[in-house]
């Protein structure tokens, strides 16, 4: 049984709570431990939530060969052997410990995809507090238990997987015993294409799982984040890079700090604005209802004389009679001399009205 919120360093996730916001440092690092860390501090400064790293090796994730099938053939990294591109987009094990006391310090959380089982040994020595499971490893089944194995919080993203590959993944943490799961819908292009984004299938995870789910984003803005808190995301993951042109793996579809920035409060604006489903009167409506429409006496009318449409009118404000009572009105004889601009009152009346309740 999965419970409806997980949570991360004591930081609750769900439908109810302000969107958790990660920001993805991937291998914008360029093999720089120095530029991870300050990555890491302008990450926190941005005002996310926390700090998703990646643990694999060349050797764990791929093998060094150069046959076809471990060639990419277009996109961003058109021509380059997975060992390649991944030998370079690495984080180095030997920088976690430094990394997991860059965030601490930071106030921050921090975790990491790990990619194999010795990934997860590492991240277990670090007391890692979270493990996401990113697309291209929802069908390592072997992987998702190790991880769902350890009690931790397990985050695993949808991208490529069809429906029956994600309940398989579901499935498998529940069996190894896991309980706080979330999904993130997920489109693998890098960068992914705004029509490409199908949110409406983030609507569908949240009919269908009775846990947090969010959206790993991987288009050039922040619309696709924003509309996804609209449709109940609970998690936003998107790359983060000190600079768009530095030339880092994964930076062309990253976002900067200022934009980041941006990101955190939008999203979380929009979160407040979803608010709850409620008729009541909100405090910024406060006095409102005094300008809404009423009757008033629109001519001056003498005793005796006759109500008609001319001389009483539906007007702002709201200090006559509800408007829904001028059909009974029509007609009548007015009781008594009433001035122009006068609020229509029962006493006005030859009988007394009929009224609803409210």
């Amino acid at each position: 049984m999965f419970t409806p919120n997980i949570s991360i360093n004591g930081r609750q996730i769900g439908p109810q709570h302000k969107p958790y916001v990660i920001a993805e440092l991937s291998g914008n690092h360029k093999g720089s431990l120095s530029k991870a860390l300050s990555m890491i501090d302008a990450a926190a400064a941005t005002g996310v939530d926390a700090i998703k790293i990646q643990t694999y090796s060349a050797d764990t994730i791929t093998l060094d060969h150069d046959s076809p099938e471990f060639l990419l053939q277009g996109g961003l990294w058109a021509g380059r052997t997975l060992y390649d591109l991944y030998q370079e987009a690495h984080t180095p094990w030997e920088w976690h410990e430094a990394l997991f006391e860059r965030a601490k310090q930071n106030n921050i959380a921090l975790f990491s995809s790990p990619f194999d089982l010795s990934a997860i040994e590492l991240l277990e020595s670090l007391n890692c507090p979270a493990y996401k499971i990113a697309s291209f490893e929802i069908n390592d089944i072997g992987l998702i238990t190790a991880a769902a194995k350890t009690g931790k919080p397990l985050i695993i993203s949808t991208g490529l997987a069809t429906l029956a590959e994600i309940e398989e993944a579901v499935e498998a943490v529940a069996d190894a015993g896991g309980n706080q799961l979330a999904l993130l819908h997920c489109i693998s292009g890098y960068p992914t294409p705004i029509e490409d984004c199908n949110l409406r299938t983030l609507t569908d995870l949240c009919q269908r799982f009775d846990f947090p789910i969010g959206l790993s984003d991987h288009t050039l803005e922040t619309t696709a984040a924003i509309t996804a808190i609209a449709l109940g995301a609970s998690i936003i993951e998107k790359h983060f890079t000190l600079d768009r042109n530095d030339g880092s793996v994964d930076a062309a579809f990253s976002l900067e700090p200022d934009a980041f920035a941006t990101l955190k409060q939008e999203v979380d604006k929009a979160h407040l604005a979803l608010g709850h489903a409620g008729y009541e009167i909100k405090p910024s409506e406060a006095g409102g209802r005094d300008f809404r429409r009423s009757l008033y006496v629109s001519q001056a009318i003498k005793k005796g004389e006759s109500f008609t449409r001319d001389n009483v009118r539906s007007v702002r404000p709201a200090h006559g009679l509800h408007t829904r009572y001028l059909p009974q009105i029509l007609g009548q004889k007015a009781s008594q001399d009433i001035a122009f601009g006068e609020p229509m009152r029962e006493s006005y009346l030859s009988k007394p009205l009929v009224k609803r309740e409210d």
